[in-house]
């Protein structure tokens, strides 16, 4: 297993980074300002993009595993990554998310707790509803854990 920093071509991801964010223009907003990540275990498995918010506050913006690879700690490798590659360059890694019963025991589980709440987050940033695991979301859920 490998993880690799893309510079350059990182929208021929699009795909994957669709499976965590499902707008593309919602993606577009981050994908150059950020940095991406792959993970590789005999192809492709997951990514993830990272932006700096200021104030020491590095956010992943996008983490995605492919479907058929869930659930083999993928996900967890790059938290684990990010946290080792950014501890001493920042002090918060931040995560949004909605009220998913998938992503938010994801997070809590590789250390990150409640920061704060936006309301009615995803109705006003997305031209569809999302709904994961059968859950309209609204709110964005931000959660953090230090470095």
């Amino acid at each position: 297993m490998t993880i690799r920093k893309v510079t350059e071509h990182k929208k021929r991801f699009l795909d994957l980074l669709l499976l965590a964010d499902e707008q593309e223009s919602m993606i577009e907003r981050y994908l150059e300002r950020g940095v991406l990540y792959v993970l590789e275990d005999g192809g492709v498995k997951a990514e993830c993009v990272v932006t700096d918010e200021g104030g020491g506050v590095l956010e992943i913006q996008n983490l995605a595993v492919l479907p058929e690879c869930r659930r083999r700690g993928y996900g967890r490798a790059l938290i684990v990554f990010l946290t080792e590659t950014y501890r001493g360059r920042f002090s918060v890694l931040q995560a949004g998310t909605g009220e998913s019963p998938l992503t938010l025991p994801f997070y809590q589980s590789c250390g990150f707790v409640f920061y704060r709440r936006i309301r009615g987050y995803f109705p006003a940033h997305y031209d569809h509803p999302i709904i994961e695991c059968g859950v309209p979301l609204t709110d964005k859920i931000v959660l953090r854990r230090a470095l």
